[in-house]
Formats: structure tokens, sequence, C-alpha cells
């Protein structure tokens, strides 16, 4: 099998290609490199690689040029960048989508669409977590822009027969990914010796799910999940300042180091999966959180090559706008 991947050098796509290269299958590559794309992501994999934009019809075609089916990860990811820039993230999360789905009406090949748990948005502690029919209801820039290119794919379905499914994935965590989000900004901190801030009172519940474990369960969507279909990936909830406790003591950091900062602008307290309908076809996590956690947090004390270099430049543009004004008022 033949599979492009859209979004390849970031990093959820970087592991799936490594998975499909592994097992066989011809692997290519369709990034657009923006900040968090990284080719050295993928240094180990067998592939051919484009550099191009998913809204970008020509590209697109390029690079599906003679494959069976796309996973697309391509996506601006981060929901405080896409509240400080919204524009980004609706050319890419639903213009993107478009093209891609466009691509599979056209040649009526598989399209997985890769998503992500917050857009059901805030789930309350006395709700069972989310089913892949509940509503809809996202609370950021980004969620809103994942959730309509989500929507589109149940309406290619039905209106054109497009073969396309879609998944809903808990937080992810594992080696390579980009220090803005959660446990490598936190533990990469920590490593330096620098403050992490924890937004409001820290007691936000989310589903961690290991990298590996996500990528098993997109395979197995790939080659088993039914068109306009949408399939939950779960994992493990915890609060963020249990995360916080393990975080300091992996890396022997001084709790005065925690710093709790004003709250992000509608920040949802809880996201909750039910995947049920996923482990009915025979996925189940394989990675414990703290065995992942704990592998996790050594990678990137071993491989500070990787990403001292990244938390210069832009990221330190980002993370000083994001953060520093938050910091000192903590």
């Amino acid at each position: 099998m033949r599979v492009l991947v859209t979004g390849g050098a970031g990093f959820i796509g970087s592991h799936f290609a490594r998975r499909l290269a592994r097992a066989g299958h011809g692997v290519v590559v369709l990034d657009k490199l923006t900040y968090s794309g990284n080719r050295a992501n993928l240094e180990d994999v067998e592939h051919e690689f484009v550099q191009g934009d998913i809204a970008d019809r020509d590209a697109v075609a390029r690079a599906a040029e003679g494959v069976d089916a796309v996973v697309n990860f391509a996506a601006e990811t981060h929901v405080d960048r896409s509240i400080l820039e919204p524009d980004a993230v609706l050319r890419t999360n639903v213009f993107g989508a478009h093209v891609l789905l466009e691509w599979a009406r056209e040649t009526g090949k598989r399209l997985v669409h890769v998503s992500t748990d917050e857009v059901y948005g805030d789930v309350a502690l006395d709700e069972p977590p989310r089913r892949e029919g509940d509503e809809l209801r996202p609370s950021s820039p980004y969620s809103a822009a994942k959730a309509g290119g989500d929507l589109l794919v149940p309406a290619y379905v039905r209106t054109y027969g497009a073969n396309a499914t879609r998944t809903h994935g808990a937080n992810t965590y594992g080696p390579n990914q980009y220090p803005e989000k959660l446990l490598p900004l936190f533990v990469t901190n920590l490593l330096d010796g620098e403050p992490v801030p924890v937004y409001g009172d820290g007691r936000q519940r989310r589903e961690w799910l290991h990298v590996e474990d996500h990528c098993a369960a997109i395979e197995l969507v790939l080659h088993e999940g039914a068109p306009g279909e949408a399939y939950n990936i779960g994992g493990a909830e915890r609060e963020n300042l249990e995360l916080v406790e393990r975080f300091l003591e992996l890396t022997g950091a001084t709790r005065d180091l925690v710093r709790h900062v004003d709250d992000r602008a509608g920040h949802d307290r809880r996201y909750a999966l039910d995947d049920t309908k996923l482990r009915g076809l025979g996925w189940a996590p394989q990675v414990e959180l703290s065995e992942g956690l704990r592998d996790t947090v050594a990678w990137y004390r071993d491989n500070r090559t990787w990403w001292e270099p990244i938390k210069g430049g832009e990221y330190r543009e980002y993370y000083e706008k994001q953060y520093a004004a938050r910091l000192a008022a903590s």
C-alpha cells in the first residue's frame, strides 16, 4: 500500500509515517514546513517528501500521484496560537480539509481525516464521556476550525459517496513534540530550571494518549473504518496538576518553578471520550501512562540537540508573547 501522509513532518504525522514504513508500506509525506514541521523527525523513515500546503490543490495532486490513500495530519493545532492569530487555522483546518476531500471525491480513494477531542467542547464532571454522535461544541478558533473540517467528511460521503472517515484523538504525548504543547513545554523548562506556567488553578482534566497508541488506532481506522463514520481515540484522564507533580518527580526540579498564571480565554475544563466503537474494531492502548511519561521525559532529557535549537527564534518570540506578562504577574 502506498500512503500520502499530510503533515508528516510534524509530531504525530512523523510517528505515523515511521509506523507505515516499518510495516513495508510506501510513504509519501506532504508538509508545508511551518514552524512545527521538522524534517529531522523523518531522518530514519524511508519516504518521499513533497513540500507544500494541503490548501493548494496542485501540491496535493502532485504529492498524491499514485497513492492508494491519504491520512491527513496537516493542521494548525495549538489553541493559544489560534487565539492570537485565528486566520491560519481557518485556511488549513477547513479549506485544507475541503481540498483533500475533493481529491477523495475525484479519485474514489481512501481518506482518513485526523481530528481532536476538543471539537466536543467542555464535558462536565457529572457528564458521561462524549460519543461519536454527540453535538460538537468547540470553544476556541482552533477547535471550531477543526469541527468545520470534520463536518465536511460525512457531508462529502453522503453527497458524493467519498471514501472518507475521521478520528477524534485525545491529548497525545511522546518524543519529537514541538515544545509549545503542555508536556514538552513543562518538561524542557524544568530541565532548564525555568518556571512552568500553569493556567488558572491547574484543575483542568484531559485524557492522555501515547503517540504510538494513537498511530495504531489511526492505522486500524485506515484499514477497517467505515466511510462517513467517526472514531474516538481515548486515553487516561488526569488533572493537569497531577501531570505537573509527575514532571517534577521525573526531572528532579523544585516546586518553586511551578507558577499559576492567568487562565487562557475560553479554557475548557474537561475533555472525555467514549472509545467503545474503536475498541470494537480491536484497538486498545498498550502504553500505560506512568510508563509513557517516564520514557517521554527521558527522551527529552537525552535529546537536547533536538529541542534546544527549536526554543530559540520563532518559538522564543511566541513564548514571550504568550507567557512573559503572565509569568511576571504571577
